[in-house]
């Protein structure tokens, strides 16, 4: 059974910004973009690296490695040299809190 996890109040991120979160034992970056809040596992499908640290263009993420493009809010892989999209998390907001579940795709 899949379970929610505490990770941040709802106004520690600015948009754009992210923050990274263990998800049973996955490493999970959770970003905030137009007031909403988005997860996806750190990784870029492409070659198993972290992604997080790329830079975003309105909502797809940049692979810092070799510019894959990934959609932060569907885990779509948008560009290559990826093929494969990433793993989304759910995200929801109760009181104040941002929670992410665990169990991605369940």
């Amino acid at each position: 059974m899949a379970d929610w996890l505490d990770v941040i109040d709802e106004n520690a991120l600015a948009d754009g910004e992210h923050v990274l979160v263990d998800v049973d034992g996955i490493d999970v970056a959770v970003f905030k973009l137009e007031g909403q809040f988005y997860a996806l596992e750190d990784v870029c499908t492409h070659d198993g690296a972290e992604i997080a640290s790329g830079r975003l263009e309105g909502d797809e993420l940049v692979c810092p490695r070799h510019g894959a493009r990934f959609c932060i809010k569907t885990g779509a892989v948008k560009s290559p040299p990826a093929y494969e999209d990433i793993v989304c998390f759910p995200v929801r907001v109760e009181h104040g809190r941002v929670q992410v579940r665990d169990g991605a795709g369940d």
